[in-house]
């Protein structure tokens, strides 16, 4: 159904966290099963618990800042060790492995991510000011799935941590995606945190919105909700956020009937 499509899949720090070794390798078969059927995947990951864990062994204290985790000079080298030397290689090892042709991508080759400082107080994290996806299509192009680390660089050369969510959404726009999915560590957007049998399958921007404002949606989601409006936006037909903890969810959602997790499409279907 999606043959010829680009499909962006960002695999999240926490989903990525959650997993071990063995589900690692059946996200990377799925993956690479979407390849051979026809489809153009395209990996874009984070890597925050990972970050994390190296921190606490190399004695670097994390702190934060509204949420956000300040990134001093010493802890944008960890990020990048962290993304490129260990997360990124391991995705693509795992996707070759499984019988398709992986790349990595770094967000800094090509000025994929070029960003500006959001706030001096966070330090080296930084706002997409525009996407250059000429890296990840021109690998596309020769039938190979890109595998995107999300760190960014300005003008002056300077690394930056980014924000997966965005960057993936920001790539998803850039490559004109058909769909892109979220794996998060939850099942959806729930009307009631607490009640799985409140998932809430389709969500209009409008709608989002709406939810927003009765703080349905709060918190760590309210940055996967604006990813996802910001694609259907930019012209991507749906986004979803799945549970990246369930066996093969991509296939799940792009191979069956059976819708899982949330969809987002910009406006309701015209009947």
């Amino acid at each position: 159904r999606f043959a010829g499509h680009v499909i962006v899949v960002k695999y999240g720090g926490n989903a990525l966290a959650e997993s071990t070794e063995d589900s690692m390798e059946v996200f990377a078969r799925d993956i690479a099963l979407l390849h051979a059927v026809g489809m153009k995947p395209v990996v874009v990951h984070g890597g925050g618990p990972q970050i994390t864990a190296m921190m606490d062994r190399l004695g670097k204290k994390p702190t934060f800042h509204d949420g956000l985790r300040v990134t001093d000079a010493e802890t944008i080298e960890i990020v990048s060790m962290v993304l490129l030397g260990t997360v990124n290689p391991m995705l693509v090892s795992m996707i070759n492995k499984s019988g398709a042709n992986a790349a990595g991508v770094s967000g800094q080759d090509m000025g994929l991510f070029q960003c500006v400082q959001r706030n001096p107080k966070l330090g080296f994290v930084g706002d997409i000011t525009a996407v250059n996806p000429a890296a990840v299509q021109g690998l596309l192009d020769d039938g190979v799935v890109p595998v995107v680390a999300t760190i960014g660089t300005d003008s002056a050369g300077q690394t930056y941590n980014i924000n997966a969510d965005t960057a993936a959404s920001a790539l998803a726009v850039a490559l004109k995606a058909t769909k892109i999915l979220f794996l998060t560590d939850i099942a959806g957007v729930l009307r009631d945190a607490n009640d799985p049998a409140t998932l809430i399958p389709t969500l209009t921007a409008v709608q989002a919105a709406a939810l927003q404002d009765e703080k349905v949606i709060s918190g760590g989601m309210i940055p996967k909700v604006e990813s996802c409006l910001h694609a259907v936006r930019g012209g991507v037909s749906a986004a979803h956020i799945l549970d990246g903890r369930l066996a093969h969810v991509t296939l799940l959602e792009l191979l069956t009937d059976a819708g899982v997790g949330t969809m987002f499409v910009a406006e309701e279907a015209q009947s």
